[in-house]
């Protein structure tokens, strides 16, 4: 696995991670913006007037309303990364990450806007009656490039598991664990078989749960927030603050975080900022692309709403928790994950600003003298009485670390570390440090007016979000199963999809977090680029639109 979660950093440092990609990414929600007129603010009110079903016409092909539509697309979207995502941007590029995150969500709305009507547009019935969309049809049917829309569905399948099933179990499987205490394989099982029934079901039982569940775990989790977010509003201004004037200078440190670059802000915000909302993945418009309307420009329209919803208004919400209770900066007892540490050569202290300097370089892949520490640490009782060497975990110096074999049992013996890294892996390390992810999240709601209980909140909140997350892209891979190998194969690829979700529940959290963040760029890419050469047929469906729609609000 350390093998594996080393060629996942490598394979992302080359797409995701490179300097490159986030430019690309705002790069053309910010064409289309312009190109546009800045469709997300002219559009919005209609969008809303859209969604409630007003401009409906009987008869219109399609399996879902547009809400319903809306409802399975937000529910692909809303999930880990609202909860999760936002946590491991800001403990990887402090506060700055959420203004990035921000910028991607507004010029993300265009973005969507745009694939969502190409999508649409060129949809296709399947054997069973029903609508099956997505770039993968507009790429083949409009451009002719077959291998592109070989690639892009592909890279869709690959996606499912990568955004809609690994990284959702998981983090829901964490946080169950670390608020109840179930035992992260017990509820993989338990949520697996629920998974099972409501797939078998096809789109229409999808869009139906879906309708319902995202209203509510939406309304149970903004309560939540803000129950956090008025209970530390003293903080809220400073909180601002720091998003801001850090934004193009990264992140200053701050006690137990050494520090972020503009660079790590940036990408990781941006990064994070797609995982959430999908704006420009190519996601979305195949679930929009089952609603039923005539005018594909309509669809693409409501579409606008979900990088609002999900980014600006939801993970606000949590970056707003997250900054305001003070936790993101402070250092927590917690197991160590191998994926999230290191052990380097030399006694480093926060205390000492020359070692935090040179810790700050290290951390953000500057030039750096510090090196990972190779020999042995010899512990009694599971303490180390070896001196030479600092841990650093979730980027932080670790504090009061213990060596085990369990959680109960203290080790005792000659640990081997090779290149920063215990040989055996069946020794884990605890201690304090920051924390990231959902758990990060659930400390965060614990300093509301809900008091302990405000984890919860979050459990339920992560139960619902990520369990809704993984229908939704169980349907975006069937129906890219469909393209590529015709209907037979969505059945298998369903029980593959379970397997994987149940699989998942157990592994390592940062290494589903790698896989994810691999293949969402693979996904991405394609998708830009086909929008990107369908610019002009895109500005002139707007533009028939909107004289179609005066002639029908004239009569």
């Amino acid at each position: 696995m350390d093998v594996f979660g080393q060629f996942l950093d490598s394979l992302d440092g080359m797409l995701g991670g490179a300097v490159w990609f986030p430019y690309i990414l705002l790069g053309v929600g910010l064409f289309f913006t312009v190109y546009l007129k800045f469709p997300q603010i002219r559009y919005f009110k209609h969008a809303c007037k859209v969604v409630t079903g007003k401009f409906d016409k009987k008869g219109t092909e399609g399996d879902t309303t547009h809400f319903q539509a809306l409802a399975t697309a937000l529910s692909g979207t809303v999930g880990t990364g609202n909860i999760g995502g936002v946590a491991l941007a800001i403990s990887i590029g402090g506060p700055a990450a959420l203004f990035w995150m921000w910028m991607t969500a507004f010029f993300g709305m265009t973005t969507k806007f745009v694939e969502v009507t190409l999508s649409h547009k060129y949809r296709e019935k399947t054997e069973d009656g029903t609508m099956s969309g997505g770039p993968m049809y507009y790429m083949d049917k409009r451009l002719n490039m077959k291998w592109l829309a070989i690639l892009f569905a592909v890279a869709t399948v690959i996606s499912s598991f990568g955004t809609g099933s690994l990284p959702q179990i998981n983090n829901i499987a964490q946080g169950m664990e670390a608020t109840f205490g179930f035992a992260p394989m017990a509820t993989g099982a338990v949520l697996s078989i629920l998974l099972a029934l409501v797939i078998l079901g096809g789109i229409k039982r999808i869009a139906a749960i879906t309708s319902r569940v995202v209203p509510l775990m939406a309304a149970v989790y903004i309560i939540g927030a803000l129950a956090v977010i008025f209970y530390n509003i003293e903080n809220i201004g400073p909180s601002f603050a720091s998003i801001f004037m850090d934004a193009f200078t990264g992140s200053a440190a701050a006690g137990g975080f050494l520090g972020a670059s503009f660079a790590y802000a940036f990408n990781k915000g941006v990064n994070r900022g797609l995982f959430s909302n999908e704006a420009g993945q190519g996601s979305a418009p195949i679930a929009h692309a089952s609603a039923k309307a005539d005018e594909p420009v309509s669809e693409g329209i409501v579409s606008i709403l979900e990088p609002f919803i999900d980014t600006i208004i939801i993970c606000t919400l949590t970056g707003l928790v997250i900054l305001s209770s003070g936790v993101w900066n402070e250092k927590f007892e917690t197991h160590f994950e191998r994926s999230s540490m290191s052990i380097i050569k030399g006694d480093y202290s926060e205390t000492n600003e020359a070692q935090r300097a040179e810790l700050y370089n290290y951390l953000n892949n500057n030039d750096s003298n510090i090196e990972l520490f190779t020999g042995n640490i010899e512990v009694v009782n599971g303490v180390s009485t070896t001196t030479g060497y600092t841990v650093i975990n979730s980027r932080s110096i670790a504090e009061d670390v213990r060596f085990g074999l369990t959680e109960k049992h203290k080790y005792t013996g000659i640990v081997e570390v090779t290149n920063g890294m215990p040989t055996d892996d069946s020794i884990s390390l605890v201690g304090k440090s920051l924390v990231h992810s959902a758990e990060l999240t659930t400390k965060a709601f614990t300093r509301g007016y809900f008091g302990e209980s405000g984890q919860y909140i979050v459990s339920i909140g992560l139960l619902l979000f990520a369990f809704s997350t993984a229908i939704a892209w169980s349907y975006y891979g069937d129906r890219a199963m469909i393209y590529l190998l015709g209907h037979r194969s969505v059945m298998p690829y369903r029980v593959f999809y379970v397997a994987a979700f149940f699989w998942a529940s157990f592994a390592d959290t940062t290494l589903v977090w790698k896989l994810a963040a691999v293949a969402i760029v693979v996904m991405t890419l394609p998708n830009l680029f086909g929008i990107m050469l369908l610019r002009k047929e895109m500005k002139q469906s707007v533009d028939d639109y909107w004289v179609k729609f005066k002639k029908d609000n004239e009569k």
